[in-house]
Parts: C-alpha cells; sequence; structure tokens
C-alpha cells in the first residue's frame, strides 16, 4: 500500500528540488567555466555601452558580422547591428523563412546608477563635487560611502568624442560620496530609509586641491577642470554634452565558502544578457531565425531610441523580412520570445514581503514569470497557459531545471520588464530569469547554477522553441 501511495504522490504533485541534488559532475564543471566567462562578462561592461563594445568583440571571434541591407544571406549566417552603441541585436539565420517566425530573447544591459547632471562641477566649502542625477530605481542609502567609477563619453565642441574611463584600473583614482557620522546622526537616524539620503546630496567627492592662482575664484572647481583638461581635453561646457555614469568600483567575486555565488554591480540584467549572447553563440543552424537583443533604458520604461520600445528592431527585422520577401507582421505573429530578465530570490530575512508558495529560490533553476507588474497585474503581458506550457515543454524536454515564479506578495510592490513591448508587437511572451538577491543594491547576487540554467534554457529556446 505504501508503494502504491507513493506511486501517486510522484505522479500527482508538483515536488521542485535542488538543483544540486540534480547536478551531474560534468554539467557542474560546464557550470563553473561559464560562470568564470559571465564574470569577464561583468568586469568588461560595467555601463551598457561597454556590454556593447565587448559583444561587438566577442560577437566577432564567433563569425558574426556587422548588418548591411540587401547582403546576401543563407541559413547559418550571423549578423548583427549595433544600435548607436548603446543596445544590439544579433541574428543566427535559420533555414525555415521568417515567415514562420523567429525564437527571441530579450533583455537590457542598463543598469541602476547615478548619472552626472548636465552641468555638475561645483565646488563648497574648498571641495570639489559633481552633481548627480539617479537613474532607475535605487534605495539610496546604499550609495553613500562605497568606491565608485566613472565611465561615459564626452562630445566637445568640435564634435569629437571622447571616452572616459577612471576607476577600474588599479592605480586609478576612485570617487566617493560622503555621509553624516554617527555623533552627528541623530535626527537623520529618526527618517524613513527613503528619506535619510536625499537624491540632491547623492554629490560626489572629485577633488579639494586648489588651482595655483589664490586671487583666481573657483580655485578648487577649477583645479578638477585643470586634470580633465589636460589629460581629456575637456572645458566646463564640454560637460553639457556628456553621458557620464557612476557606478560601483570594483569586480565580480565569488562568494560563500562553496563559492556558489557570484556578486557584482549589475546582475540586473546582464546576467540575462550573457545568457542570451552565450546561447545564441552556441547556436550552428537553426531551424526557426534566433535574435538576441541587448535593450537600453529597461530601467527608466524602455523609452528613448536605444530602448525597447523604439522601432528599432522593427527596422532590422523588417530588413530582414525585406530581403525574403515576407511582411514584418507575418514575421511576429509567428515569433516566440524569452523576455530574459531577472527575478526576485526568496530571501528569508525579509519574508514577510514573499509569497514563499510562489516565489523563486536559489539554486532551483531558471525563474519563469507569467507575469509582473503591480497590484492586479498592471503594465503586465501575462502570458498565455499555450506560451508558459510551450516553454515548460520545451525546458523539460531539454532537462533544465526551471521554476516558477512572483515578484513578491501582491501588494507589496512590483515590477516589469520588456515583455510587454514585445507582446504589442503581437509576439507570445514570456518573462524567464535568474533569480537574484539584493535585486538593484549596488552589489547584487546570484547563484551559479542558476545563471547556468538560464543559459541552457536560452540555448533550447533558440535551438527549439
Amino acid at each position: 500500500m505504501a508503494d502504491k501511495k507513493n506511486e501517486w504522490k510522484d505522479k500527482l504533485l508538483y515536488a521542485p528540488k535542488n538543483g544540486y541534488d540534480r547536478l551531474s559532475a560534468e554539467e557542474e564543471a560546464e557550470m563553473n567555466a561559464y560562470c568564470e566567462d559571465y564574470k569577464m562578462f561583468l568586469d568588461r561592461g560595467k555601463t551598457e555601452r561597454l556590454c556593447v563594445d565587448y559583444c561587438v568583440e566577442l560577437a566577432a571571434s564567433h563569425g558574426f558580422k556587422p548588418f548591411e541591407k540587401g547582403m546576401k544571406l543563407a541559413a547559418g549566417d550571423k549578423v548583427y547591428v549595433n544600435n548607436r552603441g548603446k543596445g544590439i541585436m544579433l541574428a543566427v539565420i535559420g533555414s525555415d523563412d521568417l515567415s514562420h517566425g523567429t525564437n527571441i530573447g530579450a533583455a537590457h544591459t542598463d543598469a541602476p546608477r547615478l548619472d552626472l547632471k548636465p552641468r555638475p562641477l561645483y565646488e563648497e566649502a574648498e571641495l570639489a563635487y559633481f552633481k548627480t542625477h539617479h537613474y532607475g530605481g535605487i534605495r539610496k542609502y546604499q550609495w553613500v560611502t562605497i568606491p565608485l567609477e566613472l565611465h561615459g563619453v564626452v562630445v566637445l565642441a568640435n564634435g569629437e568624442s571622447v571616452t572616459v574611463h577612471i576607476g577600474d584600473k588599479p592605480d586609478d583614482p576612485q570617487f566617493i560620496i560622503n555621509d553624516l557620522l554617527p555623533h552627528l546622526g541623530r535626527e537623520q537616524g529618526k527618517k524613513p530609509l527613503n528619506e535619510a539620503i536625499p537624491s540632491e546630496s547623492l554629490n560626489i567627492l572629485v577633488g579639494s586641491r586648489p588651482f595655483s592662482d589664490e586671487e583666481c575664484s573657483d580655485r578648487f572647481k577649477l583645479g578638477v577642470l585643470k586634470y580633465l583638461n589636460e589629460k581629456y581635453g575637456i572645458v566646463e561646457e564640454d560637460l553639457i554634452s556628456a553621458e557620464l555614469e557612476v557606478v560601483p568600483a570594483g569586480k565580480a567575486h565569488d562568494v560563500g565558502f562553496d563559492r556558489s555565488f557570484i556578486s557584482s554591480y549589475g546582475h540586473d540584467d546582464r546576467v540575462c544578457a550573457y545568457a542570451e549572447l552565450a546561447g545564441i553563440f552556441a547556436v550552428e543552424k537553426p531551424r526557426k531565425t534566433a535574435v538576441c537583443i541587448f535593450a537600453d533604458k529597461e530601467e527608466i520604461g524602455s523609452e528613448g531610441v536605444s530602448g525597447m520600445q523604439s522601432q528599432a528592431f522593427d527596422k532590422f527585422m523588417g530588413d530582414l523580412c525585406e530581403m525574403q520577401g515576407v511582411s514584418l507582421t507575418e514575421c511576429f505573429s509567428h515569433s516566440f520570445c524569452v523576455s530574459a530578465d531577472v527575478t526576485a530570490a526568496y530571501d528569508p530575512n525579509f519574508a514577510e514581503v514573499y509569497d514563499k508558495r510562489n516565489a523563486a529560490y536559489i539554486n532551483y533553476g531558471v525563474g519563469l514569470c507569467k507575469y509582473t507588474g503591480a497590484g492586479g497585474k498592471s503594465g503586465a503581458s501575462d502570458a498565455s497557459a499555450e506560451v508558459v506550457g510551450k516553454l515548460r515543454k520545451l525546458l523539460n524536454d531539454g532537462k533544465v531545471f526551471w521554476q516558477m515564479s512572483e515578484l513578491g506578495k501582491t501588494d507589496a510592490g512590483g515590477g516589469g520588464t520588456v515583455a510587454q513591448f514585445m507582446a504589442k508587437r503581437n509576439i507570445d511572451t514570456i518573462d524567464a530569469g535568474v533569480p537574484v538577491l539584493s535585486m538593484h543594491a549596488p552589489y547584487e547576487t546570484v547563484a551559479k547554477l542558476d545563471c547556468y540554467m538560464t543559459y541552457k534554457c536560452m540555448k533550447t529556446v533558440f535551438e527549439k522553441a
């Protein structure tokens, strides 16, 4: 009788298992190798521009060529389009024409950060500062007293572009935002977390050595400008046409005695972007054309010419379709998209905001998310049962570890991805990605097993969907 009960239990109940109880020694070796490559991607891709630069470098080494409208393409050919240096789309041409649709992975490579304001440089009390405007959803108290780097582009008055990278090399200076000492922080400590550090206090300390002329005004501001001018040819007005981003300093590191985690800035969403990239690199001659997207601006609503709401993706796909005599709308209507974005990992230290029965757990594999949004699914694309079932079968057949997930309790908050913008194009879309601890913090944490399974998920989608 006991055996009969166990038979029914195994047959009827859904009982997810920790991935390490199912992982073979061979897969574990592959997982560790994959994660070393991913850490390199994190270290090389501190901003969306740097992610695109490194992606182009890797793509070229894997046989991808810049796409030109009208070029002859055959099954197995590999092409990419660089969208203004801030986004990129790659494709491996399938044996089926585009009337059968494409298999798409769409991730974003922008991450929460601090941007310099158009007129950032000022001095106060003989100290020089840069003023910032935070980008995306950050918890401001996490950004004080941590080492920071500065990356970006400055367009000079003559139209020349100058790249700036300060703080990522061993002999570089770094930057910091001051906080109030606890001895004088009694009133500050009474404030809610989101009010204790106002946005306008996120000012970066950049210098204190005065310009040598004692009769000159703005001596401390001039001291900084002198350095920028000598090194980059920059004058103060050039900062108006600059795109300079302040990000946490340091490299990706293993975490834990067992090295089962990776801690780094930018896992959201570079952990899924790299899974897509490695997945499409592994594809040779797919049946359907495989498309990998690195989008920008997701953290502020996917707006702008480099965001997923722009027509850059439609133009790329439209050009491919035109070359095959296929309408873009026909292609989209038969396409399948995984919106490859992270989900919140269950954290027992903050259990009150999670629905334990529907949360993503560390080491249980890629997290599928039927809907994101907030409250009553506001801002969600809400994948259909057929779409969820399709991905579920693909992953089971491909022996990919997966789990279902939601982004916390219904009334606890919410979030969004690019899924809704892909769905608006009449593309069947579902979210899937890596569960993340401390999401949107300067240093986020992910499990290596979940990273690897997300790569296997994307590879399977590109090859089999």
